[in-house]
């Protein structure tokens, strides 16, 4: 029941995401304006096409997504070819409704149904079909664990549940659409006259997004676009990531990359790299050669998990070019590890293509198996793991962001490697990382999410003891005395209580809160407030009014839970 909750969640985030919009204009004309119904038709539309138009699409997209990759695989056949398909059936369906002849040649298999049928505009069916071979939602946390499974061959019930409960969270985003789109066109009068030019127009929206996606132009826009749901995307993550058993199978050689905290300021040991393995062809390599990260020994190295269709990936690689370029003759070896989102990316000269479209010249691995994903036990794309001149992962970062502290730890390494290196300025790539809000992010206290740790020292699951740092970094938080932190939660860890300190950025601020006891509130005005925490997880009102920069220091008893801080 879980799974079926998190696939629904996911798929409605992604189905109000950006990556939607390209095929928005598509759904509107063909779903939605050709199932209007007006006065006085002799002929009525077939009202269930919105619905028959989503539920193709959803099955196409379902079955391309958890068995494209293994069919295609066990057949022979490229990678790609659904996707080609796909495009070149919504040219055809594009150009027929533009054209009533070919229109009528297409409709001649079809003879042998009632002439009402044929004739009623069709069912859609067809173009949801071609449209969920094509489509490439943003990669959330869902969809990850779907794509990994789908790779690994590892589909069980569990899968094909989280699948299709999210193919339906995105459909239903999807069908409102298509309905409010068929209300609109029966509202206007000046549509009723005009019926076949809105089958002209659906047409050319067709032929617009086939020839779109041929030249890549939908992730074009959609890098112009914020990714407005990149804080819900990363709160589903951070609550249920051990349900998508996201990341992989934990073995001997990567057990201690658990000893490494996600975007951490500061080097940490996170044991030997694990191996790259599994990789079916390398570019930018002498002769595609393979790289042994054993004969790298003495260099630093930065491996960057990315997909050259991954929107947030398009927005870290100038980054990694930059460092690349900047500090190669320093000792830097970046090797670009290319886990595909979809079946179409496995394609080598779609990889190569999309490195030389970002300017990649260092190696690319073709990690199509996702093998090495696994190894690293990943959870994003992108990700950045650096490994020091010893072979050992020295920090990893998950998503987009935190370029400076990245680039910063690379210097750190490079200057240990060699201390007489001369290493050039820093890096000026503008970060276009957008923006969720002007508030300070929701912040949690579980162990799955510490970004937002600004205290000194390493913050993970157990036991353990925390000071206030000299100096905190804004919009972060920090722990003073003995915790126990919890996946989901940080307690006092014994009746002596503990304090947390919270900088931030908001007009409101929240804190989820459990257990039995009274915390006590200082603002840095001087103000005290007392608040009594009794019973399951809820939200506690800390700070009302507007919006400012601001620290906040709670008392916190032994007996309660602080979950999460949310800002308004």
């Amino acid at each position: 029941m879980d799974l079926i909750i998190i696939g629904l969640l996911g798929g409605l985030i992604t189905g109000i995401s950006p990556c939607i919009l390209p095929v928005l204009p598509v759904i509107f004309l063909t779903g939605g304006a050709q199932s209007a119904r007006f006065d006085g038709e002799a002929l009525p539309a077939r009202r269930s096409r919105p619905y028959l138009v989503i539920a193709g699409l959803m099955l196409s997209f379902t079955l391309v997504t958890l068995a494209g990759s293994l069919v295609l695989g066990l057949l022979n056949l490229p990678q790609d070819i659904i996707r080609w398909l796909g495009i070149a059936v919504l040219l055809l369906l594009g150009v027929a409704l533009i054209v009533p002849k070919l229109e009528e040649l297409l409709e001649k298999p079809f003879q042998w149904l009632p002439r009402k049928e044929v004739k009623n505009r069709g069912s859609g069916f067809g173009v949801g079909i071609a449209l969920g071979a094509v489509f490439v939602p943003c990669a959330g946390p869902v969809l990850a664990a779907i794509i990994v499974a789908g790779s690994t061959g590892r589909i069980g019930i569990d899968t094909v549940l989280l699948t299709v409960s999210f193919a339906v969270g995105v459909a239903v985003p999807l069908l409102v659409f298509a309905l409010a789109g068929r209300g609109l066109v029966q509202r206007i009068r000046a549509f009723r006259a005009r019926e076949r030019g809105l089958r002209i127009a659906a047409g050319i929206a067709m032929i617009a997004l086939a020839i779109g996606l041929v030249f890549n132009v939908p992730q074009a826009l959609q890098r112009l676009v914020p990714d407005y749901t990149a804080g819900l995307q990363q709160g589903l993550t951070e609550q249920q990531g051990d349900a998508l058993d996201l990341g992989g199978l934990v073995t001997d050689e990567n057990r201690e990359l658990s000893n490494c905290t996600d975007g951490a300021t500061v080097l940490e040991t996170c044991g030997q790299a694990p191996a790259i393995r599994g990789i079916e062809a390398w570019l930018n390599t002498p002769d595609g050669a393979g790289i042994d990260l054993k004969d790298l020994r003495g260099q630093v190295v930065l491996i960057d998990f990315w997909a050259y269709s991954c929107i947030n990936c398009q927005r870290s690689i100038p980054h990694v070019v930059a460092w690349d370029e900047a500090y190669r003759d320093s000792g830097l070896r970046v090797i670009g590890i290319h886990s595909p989102e979809y079946a179409f990316e496995k394609e080598v000269d779609n990889v190569r293509a999309g490195a030389a479209d970002f300017g990649i010249d260092y190696p690319v691995a073709l990690d199509n198996t996702l093998s090495t994903w696994t190894a690293y036990r990943n959870r994003y794309w992108p990700a950045h793991y650096l490994i020091d001149a010893e072979g050992t992962v020295r920090h990893i970062a998950f998503g987009e962001g935190n370029y400076a502290t990245t680039e910063k730890l690379i210097r750190e390494l490079l200057q240990d490697a060699d201390p007489e290196a001369a290493l050039p300025q820093p890096t000026e790539v503008a970060d276009t990382t957008p923006e969720v809000g002007s508030t300070t992010r929701e912040t949690f206290l579980g162990s799955s999410k510490d970004v937002n740790y600004g205290g000194d020292g390493p913050y993970r699951a157990g036991r353990g003891d925390y000071a206030f740092p000299s100096e905190q970094p804004d919009d972060s938080f920090a722990l003073d005395g003995s915790w126990q932190i919890e996946t989901q939660y940080a307690t006092p860890a014994d009746d002596a209580g503990g304090s947390i300190r919270l900088s931030y950025r908001a007009g409101e601020v929240r804190a989820v809160l459990a257990g039995t006891g009274e915390i006590v509130v200082h603002r840095d005005d001087g103000s005290i407030r007392r608040i009594s925490v009794e019973g399951t997880p809820r939200s506690y009102a800390l700070v009302e009014g507007d919006a400012h920069d601001g620290t906040l220091t709670l008392e916190v008893p032994g007996g309660v839970q602080a979950y999460s801080f949310t800002f308004g």
